[in-house]
């Protein structure tokens, strides 16, 4: 299916599994290994990408058993419903370019909660360790000496590509890949990445949030040497009902933005 500008736009490649919110408990889980959720931990847990199917059972574990959820701007509400009645939500969502809650704030409540000997469940959308600050609060849990545990997620570099239908490798195509993040690219700012060696490094590169920056990375990466027609696409609402895949090129990146 293609738009006026040429620019292709993909259907969902599968059906995409939702929990229906409703008044009535969420279903317990019980299952031989999963940790118990002791008063004064922390757990620092992936949500995954967005559709509540991709969570891990350790995640679903950990949301019936805390006391109180600190969740994050990606964390959606069918994902909340499966904490307990009595838990207490609270919102720490940030969300780049937006008035959000300082990364030191948060990871403050975080060692407040647990000295209240409170189970405190850390909810991050993807997987905490990338590019989700998640080492940052560790930091933090280790120096108030407060125990934590880290709970793995599905990164939206992966799960949200694979909805997509787009491999992230591919045999006889494609053997590495680099994961980016893009909000900074172009800023007056010292760029922290070095995108010219990024250009040349894999076949494969996947930028996440990248979208406000779309022009600014595609001519850094024109510049290192990326050929003009180069296939790009923008996945955006990964892995939701809402999701939305436009492909593209590299030179023709705008229409690809706005479309």
């Amino acid at each position: 299916m293609a738009d006026k500008d040429g620019s292709k736009t993909h259907p969902k490649k599968q059906e995409i599994v939702r929990l229906e919110r409703t008044d009535r408990p969420a279903p317990e889980i019980s299952l031989h290994g999963l940790p118990e959720f002791l008063p004064g931990w922390v757990w620092l847990t992936g949500a995954g990408p967005g559709d509540p199917g991709l969570l891990t059972l350790h995640a679903v574990n950990a949301l019936q058993q805390a006391d109180c959820v600190v969740y994050d701007a990606l964390v959606s509400e069918d994902i909340l419903s499966l904490t307990r009645t009595e838990a207490e939500l609270v919102y720490s969502g940030k969300r780049g370019g937006k008035p959000s809650l300082r990364q030191e704030d948060i990871s403050r409540q975080l060692v407040s909660l647990a000295q209240e000997k409170k189970r405190v469940l850390r909810l991050k959308g993807g997987d905490p360790f990338v590019f989700g600050r998640g080492g940052e609060e560790a930091q933090v849990l280790v120096q108030a000496q407060i125990p934590f545990r880290l709970i793995p997620g599905i990164s939206a570099g992966v799960g949200g590509l694979g909805y997509a239908g787009i491999p992230v490798t591919h045999r006889e195509v494609n053997h590495a890949v680099t994961f980016v993040t893009g909000h900074l690219a172009g800023k007056d700012a010292p760029e922290l990445l070095d995108w010219g060696a990024i250009a040349k490094a894999t076949p494969v590169i996947v930028i996440y949030m990248a979208m406000s920056r779309l022009e600014a990375i595609a001519d850094l990466l024109m510049e290192a040497g990326r050929d003009r027609g180069e296939k790009i696409a923008i996945v955006t609402q990964a892995t939701m009902p809402e999701q939305r895949v436009v492909t593209g090129t590299l030179a023709r990146r705008r229409r690809c933005g706005q479309t």
